[in-house]
């Protein structure tokens, strides 16, 4: 069993650092949100999308009951994605280059145009698919997925005051090697 570990987490961590190449191309797209409600606060940078909230940059969308939206004062737009009562807020956006996608689920989503990354938070999923076939799929309770350096961590033990307990484990279920390396 000990021989089983550092093999799988070097083959873990081998993937990894190309699992998470996001379309480049995005950062340079308009943001389109859609909801049922909006409330703007002008002085403060601050818009407030409730019901059905959906929104787009590209390739990327994300989804959930509400979107709050922070610009600072270069421009930069930040916010934080949260869901229904018992569901999850959603996350996908394609990867560099290859007909591949990203995909995540959490009770709560982060993201930071400027840091250009997204958090996922509680009951954290990320699914990648190849085409339309789901190849990897981990599990933890943060998930930080970061553009700019093309990877992505998973933390099975955050703990804040009053947050929900945790069984402190990340879950990684991998295709094999020899998929991952084949052609499109």
């Amino acid at each position: 069993m000990t021989s089983f570990v550092p093999f799988s987490l070097a083959a873990l961590l081998a993937i990894l650092p190309v699992a998470a190449s996001a379309e480049k191309a995005d950062r340079e797209k308009p943001t389109n949100i859609e909801a049922d409600n909006l409330l703007h606060d002008e002085l403060n940078q601050v818009s407030i999308f409730s019901g059905n909230a959906v929104l787009s940059r590209g390739t990327m969308v994300m989804r959930g009951a509400r979107i709050e939206m922070h610009e600072d004062a270069d421009g930069y737009q930040s916010g934080v994605i949260l869901p229904e009562p018992k569901q999850r807020a959603f996350f996908r956006q394609k990867r560099e280059g290859r007909d591949e996608f990203m995909e995540g689920e959490a009770l709560r989503i982060e993201f930071d145009g400027k840091a250009d990354r997204v958090k996922l938070i509680d009951n954290a999923e990320v699914r990648r698919y190849r085409g339309a076939v789901l190849n990897d799929t981990m599990t933890g309770k943060l998930i930080v997925y970061d553009n700019l350096s093309d990877v992505f961590s998973i933390d099975g033990q955050r703990n804040e005051p009053g947050g929900k307990a945790s069984d402190g484990r990340v879950r990684a279920v991998l295709a094999p090697r020899s998929k991952i390396l084949e052609k499109p």
